[in-house]
């Protein structure tokens, strides 16, 4: 009865309790409604691996110390020369010794086939591989394509736990993942979050469309799966960015089909061909998309074809902007790569750019990517460094809005650097364009280099640049020590 009277009286009290129970209802929701990975963790942790690596550090020599003048007979002096060596500029041997590594890996396929990351196995001489039951089994690297970031081992040992493959494609933006893997060697170490971003591309990373997720990776995970809550693969967790090495909310994983690809590939070739367009590409400001007759920026604008391409065969121009790639569409610059990669090469693909406001389709066969020093060559002709030698200048190409700039119908070559030297005294400058030397025009690169190796000593030859202010001779002359 007291209770109730008291309930009477004070109102508020009775408000304050309903709120109460109705928040406490509205957690209780809210708790029930969040994931519960337990299930998925117990299903798929015996496929997910603890990688270790052992290499041999070769034997160095220790920087050169020089001896302290130290007065004779000083007790400092036995020492200093136990650990610096004899007399002035001792240096001091360090032995041959082991350095560790540790990363994480899946299991693929119930034969022994285990995916990673290559940067966790690179220049290893001892691959182990920790299964979830103790075991320790030493693996063989059957291929790694440092390029993606993926590497496929072999162990030897059936019937063993897989993951289950997902579709990357199909993940959106928001999804809960989680990751397993031993960050800092503590095995099986269970984080989750959700995906950020898609499709991200980082610094030299260009053919590789990055998941980004908030889920903590810490080194030691590098290598390891991160699922979707149906508990199928769907990225493999790959790199973080921090600023003090350790995790601060942002971490990129590699899709799990172009795990996958790279894995087959690995596997039946021991290689990774990856398609090739063959054209330098740049983003789409608000500026060129208006001087191109775009209503927004979009796509990826061709800054140049690349000699005997399949985009040169196909009929691609400086300037096009690629809109749309095999059905695709492109929404910048980053995200052509990755379709072009992903392309098997010999097949066509339709390719619509922008040309002059209007759009075209473009059939082209898509070529093999050249390896690193085939491509930079391809990008970067050789002879540009030719020049240096005895003009002291380096040149490429004209850009085509610094020709367009200056008027320019053809030809002619940028000078990018400049250095104390013949070319300098006669009063070229970084920035100039050399149209004419020795009453030859020039075209490329290439043929300025030939040019300036057949300059001849002693004797003054006419040089023709171009500037924003006009054209300009100068007069060039090589010494005999030239």
């Amino acid at each position: 009865m007291m209770m109730r009277l008291t309930t009477l009286r004070h109102p508020g009290a009775l408000l304050s309790g309903l709120l109460l129970i109705a928040w406490s209802g509205l957690a209780a929701a809210a708790v029930s409604g969040l994931p519960d990975f337990t299930g998925l963790v117990e299903q798929n942790s015996p496929a997910v691996v603890n990688i270790s690596t052992t290499q041999k550090v070769a034997r160095q020599q220790q920087q050169q110390f020089e001896m302290p003048d130290l007065p004779e007979g000083s007790p400092f002096e036995d020492l200093f020369r136990h650990f610096f060596g004899e007399g002035q500029g001792g240096g001091m041997e360090i032995p041959e010794h082991e350095a560790r590594s540790l990363g994480s890996g899946l299991i693929i396929s119930a034969d022994g086939y285990v995916v990673t990351n290559a940067h966790v196995i690179k220049d290893a001489d001892e691959i182990v591989v920790r299964l979830n039951d103790r075991r320790q089994l030493v693996a063989e690297v059957v291929g790694a394509d440092p390029r993606s970031d993926v590497a496929l081992l072999k162990i030897d040992a059936d019937d063993l736990p897989v993951v289950r493959i997902g579709d990357s494609d199909r993940l959106k933006v928001g999804a809960w993942v989680l990751a397993i893997g031993s960050p800092f060697g503590f095995d099986h170490t269970v984080t989750a979050g959700i995906v950020s971003a898609l499709g991200r591309n980082l610094p030299r990373e260009n053919y590789v469309p990055f998941i980004q997720t908030d889920v903590a990776i810490n080194p030691g995970n590098s290598g390891g799966p991160l699922f979707n809550l149906d508990g199928e693969v769907i990225g493999v967790n790959s790199q973080i960015y921090s600023r003090t090495g350790g995790f601060m909310g942002l971490s990129f994983a590699i899709p799990i089909n172009v795990v996958m690809n790279i894995a087959d590939q690995l596997k039946t070739t021991g290689k990774v061909s990856r398609g090739w367009l063959g054209v330098l590409i740049q983003d789409v400001t608000r500026e060129l998309a208006e001087a191109f007759g775009m209503s927004k920026p979009q796509g990826a604008l061709v800054s140049k074809v690349l000699d005997d391409s399949p985009a040169a065969a196909a009929g691609f121009k400086s300037g096009d902007v690629i809109v749309r790639y095999s059905g695709r569409e492109v929404a910048d610059s980053a995200s052509l790569p990755p379709l072009v990669g992903q392309t098997p090469v010999g097949k066509s693909a339709a390719v619509v750019v922008i040309r002059e406001g209007k759009e075209r389709t473009l059939e082209v066969t898509i070529g093999e990517l050249p390896g690193d020093d085939a491509l930079a060559e391809a990008v970067e002709p050789k002879s540009r460094s030719v020049t240096e030698q005895r003009l002291g200048i380096k040149v490429s190409e004209v850009p085509e809005a610094l020709r367009e700039a200056l008027e320019l119908a053809q030809g002619g070559v940028l000078v990018e650097e400049i250095a104390s030297g013949v070319a300098s005294r006669a009063g070229v400058r970084q920035g100039d364009v050399i149209v004419m030397l020795n009453q030859q025009a020039i075209s490329d690169p290439g043929q300025f280099g030939e040019l300036v190796e057949a300059l001849p000593k002693g004797k003054s030859v006419a040089l023709r640049i171009q500037r924003q202010n006009g054209p300009l001779w100068l007069a060039l002359k090589l010494g005999d020590q030239e």
